[in-house]
C-alpha cells in the first residue's frame, strides 16, 4: 500500500480554516459581472489561502501541507479525481542550502591588498550551486553575459575567462526578442556558454532600470535557504564555484581602475544598447560555509475527465505555484509573508473554474489536469520536477495555462499575454478576449524576463506549448504606476495579503478569459501546434493520442 503523506494527518478541518480567515477588503468595482464569475468566489478562496494560519505556505512546510490539504477538499467537492503518483499528492525531494554568513566572507582584492565586501549590504551570496569553501580568481566584465546562437551574439567572444569570474548586468540587446532574452537569462543557459568559455563563477549586477523590489528587502531575506531538487540530473551548475549577487548601489567598487565605470554601464543597459568587455582591475576572494540538509513538499494534481472517445486521454493542464515564502524577515512588524496575489489568487482561478465546471455540467473533449506545484520561489523547482516526471503520458499533455500573479488591481480592458508569438495557444487567447472586448498585448517590459520566471518555462523547456497571462497596462498610464507601485511595496513582502485593494471585477474578467481559453483548447480537434519560427519549436515532444 502507497505511504500517505504525512502532511494529511496535519491539515485542518476545512470549515475550521473558513473559520480562521480574515476579512477581505477588495476594491471598489463593479460586482455584477455576467458570465461564470463575479470575483467574489476567487476572494474567498484567496482568504483562506493566504490567511496567517498558512504561515506564507513555504516549500515543505506545515503551512504549505495546510493549503495543499484544502486545495485537495476543493477538488474532490468539484469532482475532480486524484492524478499525482499517491493520490492526489506527488512527492518532490529537496536539498536545502542556507548560507552560514558568520562563517563566510567576500573582498575585492586590489593591488594586494583585501577590500571587504559587506555580506547583506555589498552582495548576497548564492547558495543554489555546489559553491567552493575558498576562491580566489581574477573577474572579468562580459557585459550581459550572454551567448545567443540564434542571432549570433556571443559576449564571450574573444576573451580570457578560463578559471576567472565573470561579471555581467541582467539585461540583453535591444534586438533580442523579450522570449529569446529571457530564455538564456536562465541560470541553466547561462551558465552553460560561461563553463564552455572556461569561468569558474560568475557575478551578477542587478540593473537598476528592471529592479521590481528594493535591495533593502531582497537584502533582508537573504537568511532564508535556497533549495536545489535532490534527485541527480537536476544540476544546472556543475563546475560552479561561486555566485554573488550585486546591489547597484555598490557596483562600482567591482570597477574601480577598469576602462569603464558602472555608471556609464547601467545607463546603457537601460535602453539594452550594446556593452563593451574588459579585464576588472580587482580579483575576488570568497570565502563560504552551507549547512545543507533534507526537505520533502509535494505537488498536488487532479484531473477532470474529458468526453470525447479521441481526445479524452489527452490533457489540458492547468497550473499554478501554492508556494510561497513563508515567515522571513519582518516588515512593519509583520514576518508573515502570506502571498495573497503571489499566488493564492492563481490557485484560486484554478479552483474557481473546477467550480464552475461542476455547477454548469459542461462536458470537455480533452481532459483538464490540474497542477498545484511547490518550489516555485525556489527556482520553478516542483513544476521542473513534474515536467520531467509527469504523472500522466508526458506526450499527453497538449498544452499548459499557467497562472501566476496576474495582478487584478485595475478593470481588465488590456491583457499582457507571456508567450503570445510562440504558439497557437496565442491565436486562441487574442479570439477569445477580443470576444469579450478585451485588448491583447506581448510582454511590454522585456528587461523584467517573465517568461522564465514561472512555471510554463518548465513545460515549455520539455516541448508543451505553455503561456501566462496577466491584467495588463499602457505605457506610461496611471495603470503602470498602479504596478509599479504593487511591485515595490507588496511583491515579495508580508503586505501581500488580505487587507490590499483588488478589484473584483477585473479578477473575474480574467477567470472568464482562462475559462474561454480552456474550453477551446480543450474543445479543438487539432492539438496546439509551436509556430514555425519559434526557438521553443525545438523543443517539442512526438504528439500521442
Amino acid at each position: 500500500m502507497a505511504k500517505k503523506f504525512v502532511w494529511l494527518l496535519v491539515a485542518l478541518p476545512i470549515a475550521a480554516a473558513l473559520a480562521i480567515a480574515v476579512a477581505a477588503r477588495p476594491g471598489e468595482g463593479p460586482q455584477d459581472v455576467p458570465g461564470h464569475f463575479d470575483g467574489r468566489s476567487w476572494w474567498e478562496y484567496i482568504k483562506v489561502l493566504a490567511d496567517d494560519n498558512m504561515e506564507g505556505r513555504e516549500t515543505g512546510s506545515d503551512g504549505l501541507r495546510r493549503a495543499e490539504a484544502y486545495v485537495v477538499e476543493q477538488l474532490k467537492k468539484n469532482g475532480a479525481e486524484p492524478a499525482g503518483s499517491d493520490g492526489y499528492y506527488q512527492a518532490v525531494k529537496f536539498e536545502s542550502r542556507q548560507l552560514i554568513e558568520k562563517d563566510s566572507s567576500a573582498a575585492l582584492v586590489r593591488d594586494g591588498k583585501s577590500e571587504p565586501l559587506t555580506l547583506g549590504e555589498d552582495v548576497i551570496m548564492g547558495t543554489r550551486a555546489e559553491t567552493a569553501q575558498e576562491v580566489e580568481a581574477p573577474m572579468v566584465f562580459v557585459g550581459y553575459g550572454l551567448r545567443i546562437p540564434e542571432q549570433k551574439y556571443d559576449d564571450f567572444a574573444g576573451l580570457d575567462l578560463k578559471g576567472k569570474v565573470a561579471v555581467y548586468i541582467s539585461g540583453s540587446t535591444s534586438d533580442t526578442p523579450a522570449a529569446l532574452s529571457a530564455h538564456y537569462q536562465s541560470i541553466a543557459e547561462r551558465w552553460k556558454a560561461l563553463r564552455a568559455a572556461g569561468a569558474i563563477g560568475m557575478v551578477s549586477i542587478l540593473n537598476p532600470a528592471s529592479m521590481d523590489i528594493p535591495w533593502s528587502r531582497i537584502s533582508g531575506n537573504r537568511a532564508e535557504p535556497s533549495m536545489v531538487l535532490a534527485e541527480p540530473g537536476f544540476n544546472d551548475t556543475e563546475g560552479l564555484q561561486v555566485s554573488l549577487l550585486v546591489n547597484p548601489a555598490s557596483a562600482e567598487k567591482f570597477f574601480a581602475g577598469s576602462p569603464g565605470s558602472f555608471a556609464q554601464i547601467a545607463q546603457l543597459a537601460k535602453d539594452r544598447d550594446p556593452l563593451r568587455h574588459f579585464p576588472l582591475a580587482a580579483s575576488l576572494r570568497v570565502k563560504a560555509t552551507i549547512e545543507k540538509k533534507a526537505v520533502e513538499s509535494a505537488n498536488v494534481v487532479a484531473k477532470l475527465p474529458g468526453s470525447d472517445a479521441s481526445l479524452k486521454d489527452q490533457y489540458v493542464v492547468l497550473s499554478a505555484h501554492v508556494d510561497h515564502l513563508g515567515i522571513g524577515a519582518p516588515v512593519n512588524g509583520d514576518k508573515i509573508y502570506n502571498g495573497a496575489m503571489d499566488n493564492a489568487s492563481g490557485d484560486a482561478v484554478l479552483l474557481d473554474v473546477a467550480a464552475s465546471l461542476k455547477k454548469s455540467g459542461q462536458k470537455l473533449k480533452r481532459s483538464l489536469l490540474f497542477v498545484f506545484v511547490t518550489g516555485e520561489e525556489k527556482g520553478l523547482l516542483g513544476s521542473r520536477y513534474f515536467a520531467a516526471h509527469p504523472t500522466v503520458p508526458a506526450n499527453s499533455m497538449a498544452a499548459d495555462i499557467n497562472i501566476d500573479m496576474f495582478l487584478p488591481l485595475f478593470p481588465l480592458k488590456v491583457l499582457t499575454v507571456y508567450g503570445l508569438q510562440e504558439s497557437d495557444l496565442g491565436e486562441m487567447v487574442t479570439k477569445v478576449a477580443n470576444d469579450r472586448g478585451i485588448r491583447i498585448q506581448s510582454d511590454p517590459e522585456p528587461l523584467r524576463n517573465v517568461f522564465i520566471r514561472s512555471d510554463q518555462y518548465s513545460f515549455i523547456r520539455v516541448g508543451i506549448p505553455s503561456l501566462t497571462m496577466k491584467v495588463g497596462f499602457e505605457k506610461g498610464s496611471a495603470e503602470e504606476q498602479m504596478v509599479k507601485d504593487w511591485r515595490t511595496n507588496r511583491y515579495h513582502a508580508p503586505s501581500d495579503d488580505l487587507n490590499q485593494p483588488v478589484d473584483l471585477s477585473a479578477a473575474a474578467a480574467y477567470e472568464e478569459v482562462m475559462r474561454g481559453l480552456m474550453i477551446a483548447v480543450a474543445n479543438d480537434p487539432q492539438r496546439p501546434q509551436w509556430k514555425q519560427d519559434s526557438f521553443f519549436r525545438r523543443y517539442a515532444q512526438p504528439a500521442g493520442n
